[in-house]
């Protein structure tokens, strides 16, 4: 299936670059770094975390790897490179020349001896220490860094270089405002801050490199030193995961033979966005039940773990159950949708849209026809909820979340209810968080890297208060689709829908103007509300005409009249296409009347 050659893998030969060339001596690794990876060692492969990726890469000479990780000891790549830093610490502390043999025959002066002893004994004592006290680790680090580059008499205490691993940095330097930090925290991230802005070290060829899941969640005054670089860890593509499929097999025994609905290639495919834990998860339930796996059982591990990295109350998985051909009305517009939208989004590269917005007054019905345009498209469809955060710094962590998510995945389709709410303006007077959210949604939207793969359907009645750098052509401004109260066919549609379930007889002439009068303003929503208030007045049976023409003229629509034409001026201003306005041949003049009635409705302060 794969070749036995692992995954090469583009952000480590990244950070050797950047660590060998001296661009930076200080790293910082995020995004899919609690995943497993390929270790090649002896002619074998196995998976292991990041840190022990990182040190049977690292491990070459010249170079002496130092881990550190939360509530765990300082430990090292090799126990001779522990002593090696040991001697070099007695040195440095001691002040005397870095000799071996002069150090044995001080060891015999009395005195010197105890002095060099107590030394010893102190830098052992603060590598036990170090395991609960974080603050103390991070300090003895440094001073590792200090010792390291220290000259005594022109020879160097230490031939090898430092490489130093910190896991868990977001623990350790969390993104808090200050008041809110303990001492601890604000001592640590004054320790790092001064390490990593320290002239000697940047200058210098020790290094530091810190595993964190975002840097958003570092406090600031680490995040933003410029001598930070940032090197993300993608989350595993087709090829890595088609590796670990093959790996995975081969170590099955004979009489364990995995059975797939299809191929392991395209297991490999449809297991888009999973990370290779959640892949062996499903591999070793399919190992240990000898079941064979289905097409649905890979779909519901991939949206399980992806709600489960997002969280449910961020993103869902949308599975409409209606189509287009469950639509009322509309007809203009589901032409337009099978004939225009849906080959552009099924297409790839630079033919593809990036996306497209969906406007027009509340109770247009919007949602419930762009969910049917969701189920014919057979893709992915995510549905954004909320992606602003409580929790200070949260809301870019969710962020960064959901774009590795859409970087793994093959095709998904993004839907955005109520858009305007999660998306508004980058104006002075809006809160950061709010500012640099749309400004990353933006650039999300016009990424050639995602162009055919992700598309986004932003869907709101206030079509106005999106940015407009999101309606710029390239992003959704490329198709600005109105959904406009039923008129003409489409409205004696509707009226024969809504009395379907309790009128049997065809309408005669006179009876279908009465009901053409008593249901003009009528939206998609209106008429749905007053067929179901007519089925259960019917209880299971039929009304005659005149008891449901006493029932539509005891029904008041609610005072929104006003509220509802702003909103339909705005998606006639806004719209892309002449062929989706109530009249193809509308002109400049008469767009100019709609932006003079929505003038005088603003004048009354409807928006």
């Amino acid at each position: 299936m794969t070749s036995p050659t692992p995954p090469d893998y583009g952000f480590s030969r990244q950070a050797a670059r950047i660590l060998n060339s001296g661009q930076s001596r200080s790293i910082l690794l995020t995004g899919n770094i609690h995943d497993l990876f390929a270790r090649s060692a002896g002619g074998t492969v196995d998976y292991v975390p990041l840190p022990n990726f990182l040190l049977s890469k690292w491990n070459i000479p010249g170079l002496i790897l130092v881990v550190y990780e939360l509530n765990g000891p300082i430990r090292f790549a090799n126990d001779a490179d522990q002593q090696k830093l040991r001697n070099a610490w007695l040195h440095w502390r001691s002040g005397h020349d870095s000799n071996e043999l002069a150090i044995q025959q001080m060891l015999t002066q009395g005195r010197t001896a105890a002095d060099l002893e107590a030394i010893a004994e102190a830098f052992d004592d603060s590598l036990r220490k170090a395991v609960s006290n974080p603050t103390l680790a991070l300090e003895l680090l440094r001073q590792m860094c200090l010792c390291s580059r220290t000259r005594i008499k022109d020879k160097e205490l230490l031939r090898e270089n430092l490489l130093i691993l910190i896991e868990g940095a977001d623990m350790l330097l969390p993104d808090a405002p200050i008041t809110s930090l303990s001492d601890l925290d604000r001592q640590r991230v004054t320790i790092c801050h001064d390490w990593f802005s320290d002239p000697g070290f940047v200058n210098g060829n020790d290094s530091a490199v810190m595993i964190a899941e975002s840097r958003s969640l570092l406090h600031h005054r680490i995040s933003r030193l410029p001598q930070l670089l940032e090197i993300e860890v993608p989350s595993p593509d087709t090829p890595s995961r088609s590796h670990f499929i093959a790996w995975f097999l081969s170590r099955q025994p004979d009489d364990c033979q995995l059975q797939f609905w299809s191929t392991a290639e395209d297991l490999a495919n449809l297991t888009a966005g999973l990370s290779l834990h959640a892949l062996l998860q499903l591999l070793k339930g399919v190992a240990h039940d000898r079941a064979p796996l289905t097409q649905k059982d890979v779909v519901d591990k991939v949206e399980t773990f992806i709600q489960s990295q997002l969280g449910d109350d961020i993103v869902e998985f949308k599975k409409p159950e209606h189509s287009l051909q469950d639509v009322v009305g509309f007809s203009r517009l589901k032409a337009f949708l099978a004939t225009e939208l849906m080959p552009r989004f099924a297409a790839t590269g630079g033919d593809a849209l990036a996306g497209a917005a969906v406007c027009g007054p509340v109770g247009g019905g919007k949602t419930f026809i762009f969910e049917a345009l969701a189920a014919e498209l057979d893709m992915v469809v995510l549905v954004i909820k909320n992606v602003r955060s409580q929790w200070f710094g949260q809301t870019d962590v969710v962020f960064e979340r959901l774009r590795r998510v859409l970087n793994a995945l093959s095709k998904v389709l993004i839907f955005v209810d109520e858009a305007d709410t999660q998306f508004g303006r980058v104006a002075q007077n809006t809160h950061e968080t709010e500012r640099r959210l749309t400004g990353k949604i933006q650039s999300m939207m016009s990424d050639p890297k995602l162009r055919g793969r992700v598309f986004w359907l932003l869907v709101t009645a206030r079509v106005h208060l999106l940015s407009p750098d999101l309606r710029r052509p390239g992003r959704v401004g490329d198709l600005i689709i109105p959904t406009l109260d039923p008129e003409g066919e489409d409205r004696e549609e509707f009226i024969e829908w809504m009395l379907k379930p309790v009128l049997t007889a065809p309408l005669e002439p006179q009876q279908r103007q009465q009901l053409d009068k008593a249901t003009q303003g009528y939206s998609a929503a209106s008429f749905a509300s007053l067929r179901s208030e007519l089925k259960v007045k019917a209880a299971g049976g039929t009304l005659p005409f005149e008891r449901i023409h006493e029932i539509m003229a005891d029904s008041i629509p609610p005072a929104i009249e006003l509220t509802r034409r702003y909103q339909t001026l705005q998606a006639l201003i806004n719209c892309t296409r002449r062929s989706l306005l109530p009249d193809p041949k509308t002109d400049e003049a008469q767009r100019h009347l709609w932006a003079e009635e929505l003038r005088a409705l603003e004048s009354k302060g409807i928006q």
